[in-house]
């Protein structure tokens, strides 16, 4: 019998129900971790919930939390980025997470030359390792695969890593959907953190044009590959969690949501076809 895959639920999953019904959620799923969002308005974190009672309730309910989702744009460094970061890592620690996401600019309108935005993620990267070394946080790294974004491939994220000595504070988030859209062919198991996984099944949008309102639950009629991805981390060594993060608000309309991510978990594991001893 194969061992299952380690799944866990992003916040965007279910933006809509109250943490402690989330935390539930996570529990029924036999998924025991989840990761926080800092950009949902009237959810935790936005609205001002102490990360001591986010701690107690994820406690109390043997949830695990991965991360806070996210520090944005991280790779712009200034003062008021030192004051975000400073003002996450502290509520991260606070209520148990074990780490940020670091999500980089994504914007058509970025006017910097690609060695500025290389100088602009180092200087970042360099910035952030003490402030993450000091909070006991490891800094999950997310490259964007969008065309506007100033980090679209792992590959360049890795390297900076190297450059800046971060090797023991910094990870990196494999997002299938933007695995897929930056046409990356390398996987880095080894430094890899969290793995996000969500799919896209409209075949009249092109690839320029997808955009996370289209990333649903992993089904049958996915179009990014999500099994391949995930058996070629699990091949090459990936041990970690493996987050459903759909943003389709068709995913958040959903009456009953448990019954869609249990069918999505089943596609998965059936088309996954985890060699023995690939369980977190």
């Amino acid at each position: 019998m194969t061992p299952s895959l380690p799944f866990a639920l992003n916040r965007i999953v279910a933006p809509c129900l109250p943490l402690a019904e989330f935390l539930d959620l996570a529990r029924a799923l036999k998924t025991g971790s989840i990761e926080l969002r800092n950009d949902l308005t009237g959810n935790e974190i936005e609205d001002g919930t102490p990360p001591e009672r986010v701690r107690e309730l994820c406690r109390a309910k043997g949830v695990r939390v991965l991360s806070i989702n996210a520090l944005y744009p991280f790779d712009v460094w200034s003062n008021e980025r030192r004051a975000q970061a400073l003002k996450l890592a502290a509520y991260a620690r606070a209520c148990g997470a074990e780490g940020l996401v670091l999500c980089p600019l994504n914007d058509p309108a970025d006017p910097r030359s690609r060695a500025e935005r290389v100088r602009g993620l180092r200087t970042a990267l360099t910035a952030l390792a003490p402030i993450l070394r000091e909070h006991g946080l490891l800094g999950f790294v997310e490259p964007l695969g969008f065309e506007s974004s100033a980090l679209r491939r792992k590959h360049d994220a890795v390297e900076a890593i190297k450059g800046i000595g971060g090797l023991d504070v910094f990870r990196l988030v494999h997002d299938t959907f933007h695995h897929h859209l930056a046409g990356e062919q390398e996987f880095f198991p080894e430094l890899t953190g969290i793995v996000h996984i969500s799919g896209v099944e409209d075949r009249q949008v092109s690839l320029a044009e997808i955009r996370d309102g289209h990333r649903v639950l992993v089904g049958e009629a996915d179009l990014l590959g999500n099994a391949e991805q995930i058996r070629r981390l699990l091949e090459l060594g990936y041990r970690g969690p493996f987050s459903f993060e759909p943003f389709a608000e068709s995913v958040h309309a959903l009456a009953e949501i448990r019954p869609a991510l249990q069918e999505s978990m089943r596609h998965l594991q059936a088309s996954v076809a985890i060699p023995e001893g690939c369980a977190a």
